[in-house]
């Protein structure tokens, strides 16, 4: 919805993370064994993917960061980055929940392994349990949205990323979103929180 509305692309560093992965790169392989633990990816493997998306010719205009970055380490580092190529983050999105109910919308995921589609057993049933709508491949539960794993992942949060909410806090960038609620609902905040109901979209160059 957000790169619609802005026209810019989402930069989700799982998923970076898991095409590296799949297509058995030197840099997935080595992230293999954090992801399947459900730890954090060391910053440099992570930062090493993010800097090269982010110089790809559709992220100059501006882009969207999901999943990253996770730790002050990261968001300092990103600082510098961005620096150097005169850009800046305009906002900081924090979409929170209860554990629980992150829990029961991660364990419920499933995806296609053919074409990468998702469906959730609860919010987005597929017609057939097992295969995908669109290609009929086989659906499965990645290792990293198992119930243990989301737990472990909880858990790193708790140590790691909530002092990067009080980092981006101190420098009034942070947003916070009650992520309760139907999809259209949170977006909608999430828009409000960004202007975009003020007439204020995201600057050129900038995150």
């Amino acid at each position: 919805m957000l790169e619609s509305e802005f026209g810019v692309p989402q930069v989700a560093s799982g998923d970076l993370l898991r095409a590296g992965v799949r297509d058995k790169t030197a840099l997935g392989l080595e992230a293999k064994g954090y992801m399947d633990k459900g730890t954090l990816v060391p910053d440099e493997l992570v930062l090493k993917l993010v800097d090269a998306r982010l110089q790809e010719p559709d992220a100059l205009k501006g882009f969207i960061l999901d999943g990253f970055p996770r730790t002050v380490s990261q968001a300092e580092t990103l600082a510098k980055m961005l620096e150097a190529r005169g850009q800046k983050l305009d906002r900081v999105v924090a979409i929170t929940a209860p554990d629980e109910e992150l829990i029961k919308r991660i364990s419920g995921r499933r995806t296609c392994r053919d074409c990468g589609a998702m469906f959730h057993v609860i919010y987005d049933p597929p017609r057939n349990m097992n295969l995908c709508n669109s290609c009929n491949g086989e659906l499965y539960q990645r290792d990293d949205d198992e119930e243990d794993t989301v737990r472990m992942r909880l858990q790193v949060y708790a140590a790691s990323t909530r002092p990067l909410l009080e980092h981006y806090d101190r420098l009034g960038l942070l947003a916070p979103i009650d992520g309760v609620g139907r999809a259209e609902e949170i977006g909608n905040r999430i828009l409000e929180a960004l202007g975009r109901k003020a007439g204020v979209a995201v600057s050129k160059g900038k995150a």
